[in-house]
């Protein structure tokens, strides 16, 4: 079937376009067991853009997309963030993003595979039809549809179950892991039990956390933490003003603390941090996608002995000197996925949350004319709002 949709490609000029492309119905299947589905065809309705298509894109211009395109496909229709309408049953639906032939998508094994809507391996919601896994069609609560038509500040909320499932997935492996590592310090400086000091060592974790940038992931981590954790303490590190519409909204939204990084070096930045804490961070989550995360961490001592360093940018490397990693006991964790039950916990979180504020729209006119220039010069450019997303059928949408 032919539609009209973007799609990334491997060009120099070129890497994300608007145009004809065939869209194919390929069985697949969601989980390691189950049995191979046929898609059903729905109808994108509000689609949000994620960092991740600005990365695929500079990929594509680097001539390395290959091993993200479908089968048989010289392209990837972009594009995994988003509610859609399926019209053989009459509703509106949620795109479960991750699927493939694996027990946990959480955690694929070397013998397994997966595939990702508008990600890798399977094309995405940026087009005007797209054949999704029937089972892999999450459903909406009651109350938000009107005369056949969606809420619009519903809308806006459903560009972020992703986004939101992946921190809901971060806050439980941190949990998990900063239990692990610590309870058993916990067993004899409060001299309880294993179980006693596993939930302990679970809440001290996040005693002094710092989360280094703000954009909406960043946002959404302290949220979920200090909605989980009450005695936690959370700094954002950034270099936005801490008058900007976006730190008063974040830190309205999630009652944490904020640091702008106006600082001459990387060393007084870490200096600034352990002041704003009270101590060196027992746990830190690097979002912002530089390079500074880790040095700051590591080289200049802002994680303190026997911290956690979560690594959720894509793209920046780590790098530590091994003496005082060893000796001070840190433990490095990174993992980007989520599963269909964090999903639908972020569905239903979202919908009663007021994030549709920090979502702006761009006329899909505006966007189709030209792609690449409304990534570059919108989407993502200095003064971009936290979220851009884009009413694709505006016959759904209030």
């Amino acid at each position: 079937m032919i539609v009209k949709g973007t799609y990334f490609q491997n060009d120099a000029e070129k890497p994300l376009v608007y145009g004809d492309v065939e869209i194919t119905n390929v069985k697949r299947q969601r989980l390691r067991g189950e049995e191979l589905k046929e898609g059903i065809l729905c109808e994108p309705v509000m689609i949000g853009f994620c960092g991740t298509d600005n990365e695929l894109m500079r990929m594509g211009s680097e001539g390395r997309l290959g091993a993200k395109f479908p089968e048989g496909k010289n392209r990837l229709v972009n594009g995994h963030e988003g509610i859609v309408w399926v019209p053989s049953e009459n509703r509106f639906a949620i795109v479960l993003i991750r699927g493939g032939d694996s027990y946990d998508p959480t955690r694929y094994t070397e013998d397994e595979t997966y595939f990702e809507y508008g990600c890798d391996k399977a094309d995405g919601l940026f087009c005007d039809q797209q054949y999704f896994h029937p089972d892999m069609l999450l459903r909406i609560p009651d109350g938000y549809v009107h005369n056949g038509k969606l809420d619009r500040s519903f809308a806006k909320k459903m560009v972020f179950p992703d986004p939101f499932a992946c921190m809901l997935f971060q806050l439980e492996r941190m949990e998990d892991l900063g239990s692990a590592h610590n309870f058993r310090v916990c067993m004899r400086k409060y001299k309880c039990d294993e179980q006693k000091a596993r939930e302990i060592a679970k809440e001290e974790i996040f005693d002094r956390t710092v989360i280094f940038g703000l954009g909406t992931t960043g946002m959404f981590i302290g949220d979920l933490i200090l909605r989980s954790h009450k005695n936690a303490k959370v700094l954002f590190v950034a270099r936005s003003p801490k008058d900007s519409a976006k730190v008063t909204y974040a830190l309205k939204q999630t009652g944490a603390a904020y640091l702008q990084n106006t600082f001459d070096s990387e060393a007084e930045l870490s200096k600034a941090i352990v002041e704003a804490l009270g101590g060196r961070a027992t746990t830190f989550i690097g979002v912002s996608g530089s390079n500074v995360e880790h040095r700051v961490a590591f080289e200049h001592g802002a994680l303190g002995c026997n911290g956690i360093y979560n690594s959720f940018s894509l793209g920046p490397k780590i790098t530590f000197d091994t003496m005082p990693f060893g000796f001070e006991n840190h433990l490095i964790l990174g993992s980007i996925n989520f599963r269909q039950d964090h999903m639908e916990k972020a569905i239903q979180m979202l919908a009663e949350s007021s994030y549709d504020e920090i979502v702006e729209l761009i006329d899909k006119d505006e966007f189709t004319a030209d792609p690449m220039g409304a990534y570059k010069n919108k989407i993502y450019s200095k003064n971009a709002p936290m979220k851009t997303a884009v009413i694709w059928n505006p016959k759904y949408v209030e």
